[in-house]
C-alpha cells in the first residue's frame, strides 16, 4: 500500500499499439478502474494526472469519481514516436519533481499513463493495470513498490 507521500503510476493497457481509442468497453474500463482504486484505497488524493489519451482520461474518471483529473501531456504515450522518448521523459520527471516541492498538503499523485513511459521513468516494464509506487527520497523519486494488477 503506497504512503500518504508517494506517487502511484499506472499503466493502462491490454492493447500492443498506443494508438488512442475510445472503442474501449464499459465492462474494460470498469475492471481498470476497479484496479486504479484499489491502489489507493483509503489515501488522499492529492492530485489525479493523466496522459491525454482517450483511455487513460477515462480510467482516471472512473476510477477517481469527482476527483478533478489533469492532462499531463507529457504523460501521453510516445510508442509510435520513439524519438519523443527523452524529452518527453525529462519534461515528466520535471513535473513530477515540481509536484513534490511545490506541494504543501499531504496526499498521494496518482499518474495514470502508459507502458512506455513508466519503463522510461523506472526501468520496469508493468503489466497491464498494475502501479508502480514511487517514493521522494535523497532528492529524486525512487521505484518504492509495485502494486499487481486483479
Amino acid at each position: 500500500m503506497p504512503s500518504r507521500r508517494a506517487v502511484v503510476i499506472r499503466r493502462v493497457g491490454g492493447w500492443a499499439t498506443a494508438a488512442p481509442s475510445a472503442i474501449w468497453t464499459t465492462a474494460a474500463a470498469s475492471r481498470r478502474a476497479a484496479s486504479a482504486r484499489r491502489c489507493a484505497r483509503g489515501l488522499r488524493i492529492a492530485a489525479l494526472w493523466a496522459s491525454p489519451w482517450c483511455r487513460t482520461r477515462e480510467t482516471a474518471a472512473l476510477a477517481f469519481a469527482g476527483q478533478p483529473v489533469q492532462d499531463q501531456p507529457a504523460f501521453a504515450s510516445f510508442f509510435d514516436e520513439p524519438a519523443r522518448r527523452e524529452a518527453q521523459t525529462a519534461a515528466a520527471q520535471a513535473l513530477l519533481r515540481r509536484w513534490h516541492s511545490g506541494r504543501s498538503a499531504p496526499g498521494l499523485l496518482v499518474v495514470v499513463t502508459h507502458q512506455v513511459n513508466i519503463t522510461a521513468l523506472t526501468g520496469i516494464h508493468p503489466a497491464s493495470g498494475e502501479g508502480v509506487q514511487l517514493r521522494w527520497q535523497g532528492g529524486a523519486w525512487q521505484v518504492a513498490g509495485r502494486i499487481a494488477p486483479p
